[in-house]
């Protein structure tokens, strides 16, 4: 595997998760607090943060920090589980970029909605500089940063074509969304799912609080790529349900 592949799986496992370990530093000593990142295209990691958090008043005196986020473990092992720890300089996003940025974050977790606007709470920003992506058990390699994030051509032609695709498949292709959800990750049938968010390696497709994280097979470039991954996952799902295919 290159270090092209494993920077997709560290993206991988980045994306997909709902939590992470917020490790920050203060007068020498270390810190660890949970912590809801949401990865923005390029793989700058959001977080919300209360002002009132002793992990926020940590990252106001000193930014460097460290995010460890993990998979599921093959076996009774913990140390089985696939992680990647993310290290780099964490600030508030500027306030012109808030909106945006929040939104993508709320996306990812909805449930939040409740308390994103109450005024304790501003949005975070982590620029990754280097990872350490460990597969499984003594399976460990080093990412530096160009090896790590995706492409940024990809990253800004998806992020201008992000809107009208989500647009034009919640309004016409509910079914291959349900197909998704039900046949590839062993939701209930008869659910609204949409979808959320796309990017370069995955998107994200939401039912109320709940949201689910489908990996595409390889980094995909541009709406087509997109689109061609769509189709894949849906046939996928209505081959699993048994379903007739209708191409997006």
């Amino acid at each position: 595997m290159g270090t092209e592949s494993f920077g997709f799986e560290a993206r991988k496992l980045v994306r997909a998760a709902a939590s992470a370990t917020l490790s920050t530093v203060t007068e020498g000593q270390p810190f660890a607090a949970l912590a809801t990142p949401a990865a923005a295209g390029d793989l700058s990691i959001l977080m919300l943060l209360s002002s009132l958090s002793e992990h926020t008043r940590h990252l106001r005196q000193e930014g460097r920090c460290a995010l460890m986020f993990m998979g599921a473990p093959e076996s009774v092992n913990p140390q089985t589980a696939p992680r990647v720890t993310l290290t780099g300089m964490a600030e508030p996003v500027p306030e012109a970029e808030v909106p945006a940025l929040k939104a993508r974050w709320l996306a990812r977790h909805p449930y939040a909605a409740l308390y994103a606007d109450f005024g304790d709470f501003s949005l975070w920003r982590l620029r990754p500089q280097a990872a350490l992506l460990v597969g499984g058990f003594a399976r460990a390699t080093r990412l530096k940063r160009a090896e790590l994030l995706p492409d940024p051509a990809a990253v800004e032609a998806l992020a201008a074509a992000e809107s009208e695709i989500i647009g034009h498949v919640n309004s016409d292709h509910a079914d291959a969304l349900a197909a998704m959800a039900e046949g590839l990750h062993g939701q209930a049938p008869g659910q609204a799912w949409r979808l959320a968010a796309v990017d370069t390696d995955g998107c994200d497709l939401a039912c109320g609080e709940a949201v689910l994280r489908h990996a595409w097979a390889a980094p995909v470039g541009d709406a087509d790529g997109v689109r061609a991954g769509l189709i894949k996952a849906a046939r996928a799902g209505r081959a699993a349900a048994s379903q007739p295919v209708r191409d997006l």
